[in-house]
């Protein structure tokens, strides 16, 4: 290994990425709760804290879509099918064997093929789902009558959101397993953390962006 370290993410990325993360582990808790799954909390209290949550979340991905926009950084979900066998067949079996990974990140592709795809089913499919049936329950579910004539049962929206969160949280168990598949557990992590990576790679494309961007 040379040492080579590539700045790739910067500070608002990581300060989302975090936050996020928090505000979903919130959800999920506090969802449970309400539910009854979970203790801890009473239910007034985990609905209250399941809205507030959502109403961060919300403000926090409001800032996060404009600032992808104008960064440019929304190119580096766009899906691609080169080498997406090759990282398949990695995750699937190559590395148990110690076979290095296919794909080597940069500043300018930061995603491999596979987590491309899953961040397009993410933020077009399980986002979506989560946020209309959540709306549409916060603000129409004590006068479920006036959604009536568009056809809209308020049982059926509630296990849509229910089906969403469990989408959520298999999404959520698989992103922490593979955070952990890097040179060491901790590698992919302390990334996030730093912004830093260290590779043995040299980079595909090169970038001038500093370390305070």
């Amino acid at each position: 290994m040379t040492g080579q370290r590539i700045y790739l993410f910067k500070r608002f990325e990581r300060f989302w990425h975090w936050s996020q993360a928090a505000l979903i582990i919130i959800m999920l808790y506090t969802g449970f709760a309400i539910h009854g799954y979970l203790g801890g909390l009473q239910f007034r209290t985990s609905l209250l804290i399941h809205e507030y949550a959502a109403w961060l979340l919300v403000t926090l991905w409001t800032f996060a879509i404009f600032w992808h926009f104008t960064t440019g950084e929304w190119k580096q979900y766009i899906p691609t099918f080169q080498k997406l066998t090759l990282v398949a067949r990695h995750y699937a079996w190559g590395m148990f064997r110690g076979e290095p990974h296919p794909y080597h990140q940069t500043p300018l592709h930061k995603h491999n093929p596979l987590q491309r795809l899953a961040y397009l089913w993410l933020k077009l499919m399980i986002n979506p789902l989560i946020w209309v049936s959540g709306l549409l329950l916060l603000f129409f579910s004590y006068d479920w009558i006036r959604l009536q004539p568009l056809g809209l049962n308020l049982t059926e929206v509630a296990w849509v959101h229910t089906a969403a969160a469990y989408m959520m949280l298999l999404f959520f168990i698989a992103h922490i397993y593979l955070a952990t598949t890097g040179h060491t557990p901790l590698t992919y992590i302390k990334a996030m953390v730093t912004g830093w990576e260290t590779s043995d790679d040299e980079p595909l494309d090169k970038n001038p962006t500093s370390a305070g961007a």
